[in-house]
């Protein structure tokens, strides 16, 4: 029997991609670490984003209408968790975490070179919708380290990408099965 629970907890409760969101707005610089976000439409390439107003970069995706995200390993942790912690409107987290940019091929937005997947995104549309705003943005350009890169096609077991549930960092566990297997049978 299925017992009622907080809507609240529900955002808190699914496994949730960690990615560091570059931006750049000026001469301004920075990057956030975020757990809320997914893919929205395939064709155009389109993903979101939800980020509080409150935070540094927020104002900075807002002025510049694009940003960068980058999936880092699992050997980014302790740099990926740091930049959750602190504001770049104090810091600089380039320097302060010790991560290099590089340019992006798409958006002015740098890339971070550490983090082995990046996607260049461009803004199309904002969403208010109460603590967070959702930033809907086309992917304009992707890139992946060669190392990671299995029958064209990103290796996620070789990235070792972070996902957060709740307030816990986990990695991936083992593959169980491939899309449409059930048609197979």
């Amino acid at each position: 029997m299925k017992r009622q629970v907080k809507v609240t907890q529900l955002p808190n409760f699914f496994p949730e991609p960690v990615v560091l969101v570059s931006v750049k707005s000026g001469e301004q610089e920075n990057f956030l670490a975020i757990a809320w976000l997914g893919i929205v439409c395939s064709d155009p390439p389109m993903v979101s984003i939800s980020v509080r107003p409150s935070r540094f970069s927020h104002q900075l995706i807002k002025d510049s209408g694009e940003f960068v995200i980058n999936i880092p390993s699992k050997t980014l942790l302790d740099e990926t968790d740091r930049a959750g912690t602190i504001s770049g409107a104090d810091n600089d987290k380039f320097e302060l975490l010790k991560l290099r940019k590089e340019n992006s091929v798409a958006v002015s937005a740098p890339t971070i070179s550490e983090c082995l997947v990046s996607m260049e995104c461009k803004v199309k549309q904002t969403l208010s919708l109460g603590s967070h705003d959702c930033f809907i943005a086309e992917i304009v350009a992707a890139r992946a380290e060669q190392r990671i890169i299995s029958n064209d096609r990103i290796d996620f077991f070789k990235l070792k990408p972070l996902v957060l549930i709740g307030s816990e960092y986990w990695d991936l566990g083992e593959k169980i099965e491939e899309y449409g297997f059930s048609k197979k049978k």
